[in-house]
């Protein structure tokens, strides 16, 4: 089986050396670049050779939040963000503009690399042959045994608090949560969360949901009140 590749952009180069031995020690092929550019530029012309992109917010030519947003323009690669600065505003624009985790530093290797293979083994699942082709899949598939969720027959490809949200939603639906009530059933043990903290999970829930069908839109805003979630 051919090995997957790992994009790690990052300036430090000892943060690079050792994330790059530890994906390499765990079967992945690293491949390490100084500047967010040089990232655009290799990703423009082939980025089906990547599989996921380590990408630290704090290069010397372009923020990584930046990146990430031109990024986003042509290409859904999974994003884990890498930086010093773990503020709550930080993590949630990384979030808002399309990252699927989020690290601070310092940070264990062994850690960052179970995270990177939780992403892919969530993203390379063979969904199309657990679907017939003679039936039409439904909405959603919750499968909370192995945190996983399928919409139209295709598994999301989820961060934590997004998995647990979009699955509050879909167990009691049609029904009108607060931001409240899902700032207490989801981030139960975060701190230092915000009420824009649901907004900005919402909003990346409906851009992946988009991703799959463009025409659908299950999560319902009720303005000033809070969402809900048709499942038909």
């Amino acid at each position: 089986m051919m090995s997957q590749t790992i994009l790690i952009v990052e300036d430090e180069v000892a943060i690079a050396q050792n994330l790059c031995y530890a994906l390499a020690t765990d079967g992945f092929t690293p491949v390490h670049v100084s500047l967010g550019q040089t990232a655009l530029d290799m990703l423009q012309t082939d980025q089906s050779k990547i599989a996921l992109i380590v990408l630290d917010v704090g290069l010397p030519d372009l923020n990584g939040f930046e990146i990430c947003r031109r990024l986003r323009q042509f290409c859904q690669t999974p994003v884990i963000f890498l930086t010093a600065r773990g503020d709550e505003i930080d993590r949630i624009v990384g979030l808002e503009i399309g990252a699927d985790d989020y690290v601070t530093k310092p940070f264990s290797p062994r850690e960052l690399v179970a995270r990177v293979r939780a992403i892919l083994r969530r993203q390379l699942l063979p969904v199309a042959a657990e679907t017939p082709i003679d039936q039409v899949p439904e909405r959603f598939e919750l499968r909370a045994d192995e945190a996983r969720i399928f919409y139209y027959g295709a598994c999301l490809t989820l961060t934590r608090y997004e998995y647990l949200l979009l699955k509050t939603l879909i167990e009691r639906p049609n029904f009108l949560f607060s931001r409240a009530q899902l700032m207490d059933l989801v981030w139960t043990n975060a701190a230092n969360t915000m009420d824009r903290t649901v907004d900005t999970h919402i909003k990346s829930l409906r851009a992946k949901l988009k991703l799959i069908n463009a025409q659908d839109d299950p999560i319902q805003t009720h303005r000033g009140m809070g969402y809900s979630i048709a499942l038909a």
